[in-house]
């Protein structure tokens, strides 16, 4: 009886002491703006057997869209010491990447990873980094051609974007040089660097410009809906690469399902957490595309959206 009792409390001090794997989930943007990522990654893993809480923990972290601020939580998880760090954009695997060689990274969403020099290859990605691309640049041609069909007479388009990320600035560079050849005239570009550009970057388009081409970041989706209500104030229809971005009055998203590549990335989680290295895990791309059209937008913009997009189309807002 004795022993039992000597025993009870050292057990009770080891099941205390004993630290649950840690995930690190940094979102490039904002919880609300990024809800459908978290949800699909964490639904996915208690499919896996990771139930949060219970066989693992989660440290949630929102660097808003500012560069500084990605950079702070990186080092606060390297801090934390946690298991695997989970995020999306790649400004923000830089930040990681650049804060830890050791602390494997998953990125649910970057889109070139192997051009912005995330990993050394799709195959073999090499160091500490892996994920899913969104193949951006390889969309762009496809989505001036949805804007055309939706937007009569489209000529003069305005490409907006963060221009302090490596990748949008590819990304604005690549629209301009598809532009021509999807019968557009004129390729204006707005650069914006922190949220108080946007609203008198918008204004500057009035009577300007025929559309707008929104390059997808985190300083975008943190300020998406007061985005697209000022481009529709201004009478201007937006597409954007991503369906999330498409919140309120956005006009129109082609591209990736991104909640679809956070389950994936999940999947990714799992295999690291039982001892596969980030090196062995090869970088994915999507296999599921979504086609959005916000139709009270375009009526409210006197545009009529073709019979055949109605059809083809994921998601009709009304």
């Amino acid at each position: 009886m004795g022993g039992a009792a000597v025993a009870w409390p050292l057990a009770a001090r080891a099941q205390q002491t004993t630290k649950l794997q840690t995930i690190g989930f940094l979102y490039q943007s904002t919880p609300s703006a990024e809800s459908s990522r978290a949800a699909a990654f964490v639904q996915q893993l208690r499919k896996l057997g990771w139930i949060e809480g219970d066989t693992i923990a989660i440290e949630y972290r929102s660097a808003a869209g500012r560069p500084e601020r990605m950079a702070e939580i990186a080092a606060e998880f390297v801090r934390l010491k946690v298991d695997v760090i989970v995020t999306s954009g790649t400004a923000a695997v830089m930040a990681l990447k650049q804060a830890t060689t050791a602390i494997p990274i998953v990125f649910g969403a970057a889109g070139d990873p192997v051009g912005t020099g995330l990993v050394a290859s799709l195959a073999q990605p090499g160091g500490n980094v892996t994920g899913l691309s969104i193949v951006s640049a390889d969309l762009i041609g496809k989505r001036l051609d949805l804007l055309r069909l939706v937007v009569p007479g489209l000529r003069r388009l305005a490409i907006m974007a963060n221009v302090d990320n490596a990748l949008t600035v590819l990304e604005m560079g690549e629209v301009r040089a598809k532009a021509p050849s999807a019968g557009l005239d004129e390729a204006a570009t707005v650069e914006i660097r922190r949220a108080d550009d946007i609203a008198p970057a918008i204004e500057r388009l009035k009577g300007n410009a025929d559309a707008l081409y929104v390059c997808a970041d985190g300083l975008v989706n943190s300020n998406r809906i007061r985005l697209n209500a000022l481009a529709l104030a201004a009478r201007l229809p937006t597409m954007h690469g991503l369906r999330e971005y498409l919140e309120a009055v956005g006009l129109m998203s082609y591209g990736p399902n991104i909640p679809d590549l956070f389950r994936r990335a999940a999947e990714f989680v799992d295999k690291i957490l039982r001892g596969t290295k980030p090196a062995d895990i090869p970088v994915e791309e999507p296999t599921k595309f979504d086609l959005a059209i916000n139709l009270t937008t375009a009526k409210a913009l006197g545009l009529e959206v073709p019979h055949n997009l109605l059809v083809l189309a994921d998601e009709l807002i009304e």
